[in-house]
């Protein structure tokens, strides 16, 4: 399969059943979301990411109605833990779905983003369908999260992308100013690293 012209739904086996029932219970609540972490990273040219959950960015008011049919489409609900984020959990697959939600803080307690997770209309969420996270969307969470793994997932990408660094340093720089220059460092990074 080439990951940059996949879908979601064609990722293999357990993965591609999870987001096909993921995909049937976000329509049914109507809900916009696009698919990061480590399968976005893998679908943005990194192939040798692997992951074992599933990422999805979300509206905070979808939350509650994700909630509410969960069980109906196949996947339990699973309250967060005091300063977590929910998750759902697929039944059949076994599978951690996520929840990125609008308007949560990504990084670490002792090092929050400066800026929240915006809509997924801003990442690339279209109605009736449950698309990968834009590139740039990508770049701006990773940035925001700033763990280890999510540092090395972003010079990856920009190994794989050099025509699209400048592009990509606008965008982060618009979302936060402390981006651009942390940016710059990762492509400096990157570079070394080839």
């Amino acid at each position: 399969m080439n990951a940059a012209e996949s879908k979601p739904e064609d990722l293999p086996g357990r993965y591609g059943r999870t987001i096909a029932d993921l995909k049937r219970l976000l329509q049914a609540i109507d809900a916009l979301s696009v698919v990061a972490g480590g399968w976005a990273v893998w679908h943005h040219g990194y192939a040798g990411r692997v992951t074992e959950d599933v990422d999805i960015v979300v509206s905070q008011d979808s939350i509650k109605d994700l909630q509410r049919h969960a069980t109906t489409f196949g996947f339990d609900f699973l309250p967060p833990p005091e300063g977590r984020w929910p998750k759902l959990f697929h039944r059949e697959t076994r599978i951690d779905v996520d929840l990125l939600p609008e308007g949560g803080i990504p990084g670490t307690a002792s090092n929050p983003a400066p800026v929240a997770i915006r809509s997924p209309q801003n990442y690339g969420a279209s109605q009736r369908s449950l698309p990968y996270i834009s590139m740039a969307g990508l770049v701006e969470l990773k940035l925001g999260a700033g763990r280890a793994k999510d540092i090395a997932d972003l010079i990856e990408i920009i190994k794989m992308h050099p025509d699209r660094i400048q592009e990509l340093k606008e965008h982060v720089t618009e979302i936060h100013a402390s981006y651009g220059p942390k940016f710059v460092q990762l492509v400096q990074q990157a570079h070394e690293e080839t």
